[in-house]
């Protein structure tokens, strides 16, 4: 379960630190490159949902291996691409190939608490916490130690013995499910008698819907207003499929009536544009508004991997999540604020107390909204609504790659980087306002506060 989780973030981050070295040696500008950065956003926030609607019906046997392959070969992709079209395409296949492995290890987790009566594990939840996002953050780090040790295509090979062990691993110890009923092609299993029916026209529409918006979310200009009205387009016609739908991709009746989960995915969205632009907005400034070199900017972000992993740790086996989330927009104010002290000779001090400060929201934040979609969203469908978290979350990726565009422009200078910090400041703000006045989240953990919890 970890090894699964722990593809996607890696790959969301690592390429941070390799994006300048990547253009140089393929002859490739700033505005070619981001593609390599969204081609995954993209690829991840469409393939989280439909790989979880398709876990919780099949088991996650069968897609966690497929996952683990298409992630090895997406590695191998990187490291023989010829042009960074090829490698762009390698980013979607690795996308899609390592959208498994987090709604697997959340139905798999749902299942074991069902089984033993424990439904707070929080020290495994912890783990997979550190996993999926905090350690995301070692990304531009272990890319600088990849690119120092072979150049930017390690950050690309590194996959492949990740998939061999995945798959090596989820063979021999991930349950089979049951084979799908063979007369019937949109039969997917049957569980006690009930056929399960596979929405693909709701995923379609999702994916359309989901296609146009981040296509404007990345260049949001005049001239591409006809993104909007497809998305729309596309939004109308999923709620009516989704209402219809004896069987919905997404159950918007039962989502629209669960406010506190809707509330979490918000709350993702804002936690997601504040660490990402963090994540890809500062490593830039480091390397260009600072002078540092890739392998350098990647081990400025040291600290905030390490003090997240020492937060999560220590507060991943207390079941709530309101002070937290609290503390975590609190650190995340106070991360923001400091960035506007930074300067082109800033001292080295200054930027590991950066980094020090963003480790604090990043080692709460992502543990709360896991186990706050844990214990709001429906059981039977836990693998799909871990899913639409993690395209909440890269949603909020999209906002952020948008708005280091805009700040930056043609170089990543401190005006920029100051530009940046006051709307991380903005959103961060909103963030600790939302929090503070859902009273529903202090019911999670209340009647679970037992020591073996």
């Amino acid at each position: 379960m970890i090894l699964g989780s722990v593809l996607n973030p890696i790959n969301s981050t690592i390429v941070a630190v390799a994006l300048v070295p990547i253009g140089v040696a393929l002859g490739a500008p700033p505005a070619q490159t981001a593609w390599l950065v969204s081609a995954l956003y993209l690829a991840t926030s469409i393939g989280q949902p439909v790989m979880g609607r398709l876990i919780d019906i099949y088991g996650p046997r069968r897609l966690f291996l497929a996952g683990m392959s298409l992630g090895g070969i997406a590695g191998l992709m990187g490291v023989l691409a010829p042009n960074l079209g090829v490698l762009i395409a390698a980013r979607v296949v690795l996308g899609f190939g390592t959208c498994a492995g987090y709604p697997a290890a959340m139905y798999l987790i749902r299942g074991e608490a069902r089984r033993t009566g424990r439904e707070s594990p929080a020290g495994v939840l912890t783990a997979l916490a550190v996993a999926n996002q905090t350690v995301a953050v070692i990304g531009p780090s272990l890319g600088g130690l990849l690119i120092g040790l072979g150049g930017w295509r390690t950050t690309f090979a590194v996959n492949i013995p990740l998939a061999v062990a995945g798959l090596v691993l989820g063979a021999r110890r991930l349950p089979k499910a049951p084979a799908p009923d063979p007369s019937d092609p949109s039969d997917l299993s049957e569980r006690g008698g009930e056929r399960i029916r596979l929405d693909l026209a709701g995923m379609a529409l999702f994916a359309a819907m989901l296609v146009a918006l981040l296509l404007f979310l990345m260049q949001p200009r005049a001239d591409r207003w006809y993104l909007p009205v497809l998305m729309a387009v596309a939004a109308t016609g999923f709620t009516v499929r989704e209402l219809r739908a004896a069987e919905p991709f997404i159950d918007l009746r039962v989502l629209g009536g669960n406010r506190p989960l809707v509330l979490t995915y918000g709350r993702t969205v804002l936690a997601a544009v504040v660490s990402y632009v963090f994540l890809y907005g500062y490593p830039q400034w480091l390397e260009e508004g600072r002078g540092l070199s890739a392998s350098q900017a990647g081990l400025a972000q040291l600290p905030v991997f390490l003090v997240g992993i020492a937060v999560s740790a220590a507060t991943g086996r207390r079941p709530e999540v309101r002070g937290k989330l609290v503390v975590g927009a609190l650190g995340q104010i106070a991360a923001c604020a400091t960035m506007l002290l930074l300067r082109p000779d800033s001292p080295v001090w200054l930027l590991i107390a950066v980094a020090l400060l963003f480790g604090v929201p990043q080692g709460l934040n992502n543990l709360a909204l896991q186990n706050a979609v844990y214990h709001q969203a429906d059981p039977e469908r836990i693998g799909s609504s871990a899913g639409l978290m993690r395209t909440f979350f890269y949603l909020g990726a999209i906002v952020a790659s948008s708005a280091y565009g805009a700040f930056y422009g043609a170089r990543a200078d401190t005006g920029g980087l100051h530009g940046l910090a006051w709307l991380m400041l903005a959103v961060a703000a909103v963030f600790l306002v939302v929090t503070v006045v859902d009273r529903s989240l202090g019911r999670i953990g209340a009647d679970d506060r037992s020591p073996s919890a």
